[in-house]
């Protein structure tokens, strides 16, 4: 008569060691993928509109401008840090942001990553006057373009959009902003918005980018809190061990009417359009 094999025989220990060893190679293969070569990554607010909303998700290269503990999640492990390439001007870079000053206890200021675009690399200098950016002492072209038109969206309502901006198009309420084309002077072009006459925000000194440095902007420039200001107010110039990497291509946008316990509303909720768009 056979023997029933119980749950503390030996082939069921090595059925679980070995479930144990494939979960661990498998966290490791994620962790490699995601500190080295690309990883996800999910937008929370929109200091960079036009090109990025909030509820886009997009793919990050890790691979561009070298290594650092930073390209590790949460930057917890030691990493000897790798540098090999500056980004370019008019990249879109995901960093870690400084961490936040002794005494400062706004959690918005806790160390996590962020997303904005390359101004200016060590030696430049940026000005903003009149809304308008300078680089090295030349005025960026600024052509008015097309207003930005959002329809407001449970994840972009009327907490976002001031009701100076608020409009209808065809029955539905929108967020409606002024646009612009930025074109740097290496032939990078873009958007960006401008919202309003904000002086901090639109006229301010002469800004040297330091050694080792980098000087970012969110596209949105009245409701981006970048190295135009210093701590606690932005960033100030981020250093280049905490750039990660740049933005690869978005590859999911939800406006965020999706319900977990509906599944029909994650196809209804997407933005299947903003799907593939590239930096």
């Amino acid at each position: 008569m056979a023997k029933v094999k119980t749950a503390n025989t030996p082939s069921t220990r090595s059925e679980a060691n070995e479930t144990l060893r494939f979960l661990l190679k498998l966290a490791l293969f994620v962790l490699i993928l995601r500190s080295f070569i690309v990883a996800p990554f999910s937008i929370p607010s929109e200091s960079m509109l036009p090109r990025l909303l909030i509820g886009d998700y997009l793919f990050v290269s890790k691979w561009n401008y070298g290594y650092s503990r930073w390209s590790l999640p949460g930057g917890v492990v030691p990493f000897p840090s790798m540098h090999w390439s500056d980004p370019k001007p008019g990249d879109v870079v995901v960093f870690r942001s400084p961490d936040p000053a002794p005494g400062d206890a706004n959690p918005e200021h806790d160390d996590h990553d962020v997303i904005k675009r390359v101004i200016g690399l060590p030696g430049d200098t940026v000005q903003m006057r009149g809304g308008q950016l300078f680089l090295n002492g030349k005025a960026i072209p600024k052509q008015r373009i097309a207003d930005f038109i959002l329809p407001l969206t449970p994840n972009f309502d009327t907490r976002h959009c001031d009701a100076a901006f608020q409009d209808t198009v065809e029955g539905q309420p929108v967020c409606r902003y002024r646009r612009y084309r930025e074109t740097l002077p290496n032939g990078k072009s873009y958007d960006v918005l401008d919202q309003r006459d904000i002086p901090a925000a639109d006229d301010t000194g002469v800004y040297t980018v330091a050694p080792g440095t980098v000087f970012l902007m969110g596209d949105n420039r009245d409701d981006s809190a970048d190295s135009r200001f210093a701590p606690p107010m932005g960033m100030g110039m981020i250093p280049m061990e905490r750039v990660e990497g740049r933005a690869m291509v978005s590859f999911f946008s939800t406006d965020g009417s999706a319900e977990w316990i509906k599944p029909w509303t994650w196809v209804s909720a997407a933005r299947w359009n903003r799907i593939g768009e590239g930096f």
